[in-house]
């Protein structure tokens, strides 16, 4: 993990780093916001920033967010001024240190703050094979294509084969193609001179550059621009990208991984994606198993995330009841392992007994029977008596205008998933940008959509 802090590295600071430097977090300095805000357009890169609260904490937020950079920050300062803490988390700062620091403190804000864990929880043959697989090529340059459907896990995935490459003492570095405008997609890969275009008030340098020596994990990459396709098909191909708004060529050593959720292979067919770069991406494919393939796993996995958020939240640990466990291994689970993630952390918050319950499993959506074929005969029009007429209304759908039910199954969806935005999207089957919109359309309409509830954690294993 890479730690920048930004200030004067003396005194309980610098005890600070190293305590971060003995947890295994590789550790820069610089002493004002001005040089931070440089050092991180410099490519030089992190995965958290550590702020002296005697600075402008606000700044270096606001800097951060007009610029796109996407980092955690979190405040220090002396434990004994609570209004210096209070101004810091107000400011945007996602965490607060009281100095001097305590050992197990730093480790705790940067394993919450970063998680950046690459082992894979699993006990089923079908996950078994594909990390054997795994194993086998990530030894190599190659870049690997990771498929599977939402919240299977690609990701972790790519982190997890990073960590078993000849790479893994440089950075991996992850983009997510969906979550960023097509307008913006373009710098934030390949960086941008300064006065490229409006905003660009200093150089940056893109994500390839910044993996510069490591990897780089291209995350759904099937909603790419055609357009973008094109220089990112170079840039593969000759290791070499053009900043926009330059005129040098610059030479990168990567590796490439990419994943998506939809079928590359039709999506060529269809127009939407460039042949040449799906065959040059898709040297090695890894295909994830639905978690409903593997169902060995929804146990070992509940009972990790029960373990990680008992502990996240200060409850006890519980173990989840039999009856509890048998509700799991009926669903469906067609959010994937991101479902499951969230189901056993609003578990965690529900229960009240000495074990996890089925009062506290909520489940939406289909059971593992539910999500079985159909019989032939329902599909013939055949009757079935939970079936309605063949071409007959659902019920509680007819005289509702379909905005009306887009907006309720919208705002359901994000309540299930504790008003996470990222992995909402993912089950809706919209990208994020489409579904923000439709937010902002709906609290304008005095729809209140509900807040995201203690970050946006990230899907894993």
């Amino acid at each position: 993990m890479r730690l920048l802090i930004v200030g004067t590295l003396s005194g309980q600071v610098s005890t600070a780093a190293k305590i971060a430097i003995a947890r295994g977090a590789k550790v820069s300095q610089v002493d004002s916001v001005e040089r931070g805000m440089e050092a991180l357009r410099g490519g030089k890169g992190a995965d958290l920033v550590m702020v002296d609260v005697g600075l402008d904490v606000g700044a270096l937020v606001d800097g951060l967010r007009a610029e796109r950079i996407h980092v955690p920050v979190v405040a220090c300062g002396i434990g004994t001024d609570s209004a210096a803490a209070v101004r810091a988390i107000k400011a945007g700062a996602k965490e607060y240190i009281p100095l001097p620091p305590e050992p197990e403190l730093i480790a705790a804000v940067l394993a919450a703050v970063t998680e950046e864990s690459s082992a894979i929880v699993f006990k089923d043959p079908a996950m078994a094979d594909t990390l054997r697989l795994a194993d086998r090529v990530a030894a190599s340059d190659a870049s690997i294509l990771i498929t599977g459907e939402s919240g299977t896990g690609k990701e972790l995935m790519a982190r997890y084969i990073h960590a078993k490459s000849k790479r893994a003492g440089a950075s991996i570095i992850c983009v997510n193609c969906a979550a960023i405008p097509d307008n913006l997609l373009e710098s934030e890969l390949f960086g941008h001179e300064k006065g490229a275009f409006t905003g660009a008030v200093a150089r940056r340098v893109g994500k390839f550059e910044e993996a510069d020596g490591g990897t780089l994990f291209l995350d759904e990459l099937g909603e790419m621009d055609l357009r973008l396709q094109a220089k990112l098909l170079r840039a593969i191909q000759e290791r070499v990208i053009d900043r926009v708004g330059g005129t040098t060529p610059i030479k990168v050593d990567i590796r490439i991984l990419a994943s998506t959720n939809r079928d590359l292979e039709a999506e060529v067919r269809a127009g939407r994606f460039r042949e040449d770069l799906y065959f040059r991406l898709n040297v090695v494919t890894l295909r994830l198993p639905p978690l409903r393939a593997r169902p060995a796993d929804i146990e070992v996995l509940a009972d990790h995330f029960l373990r990680k958020y008992a502990e996240a939240n200060g409850a006890e640990a519980r173990e989840i009841a039999p009856e509890a466990k048998a509700m799991l291994r009926a669903h469906a689970w067609r959010g994937n392992v991101r479902e499951l993630e969230n189901t056993i952390h609003r578990a965690v918050l529900l229960s009240k007994g000495p074990t996890v319950g089925p009062e506290a499993i909520v489940l939406q959506g289909a059971t593992r029977a539910d999500d079985r074929p159909a019989p032939a005969a329902a599909y013939s029009g055949a009757p079935a008596a939970a079936q309605a007429a063949p071409g007959g209304p659902k019920p509680g759908l007819v005289g509702r205008t379909v905005e009306d039910v887009e907006r309720e199954l919208i705002i359901d969806t994000l309540n299930h998933c504790l008003g996470n935005r990222t992995h909402a999207a993912n089950i809706l089957g919209i990208s994020i940008r489409t579904l923000r919109n439709k937010l902002k359309i709906y609290s304008d309409q005095g729809f209140a959509p509900p807040p995201p509830q203690g970050g946006e954690p990230r899907a894993a294993f």
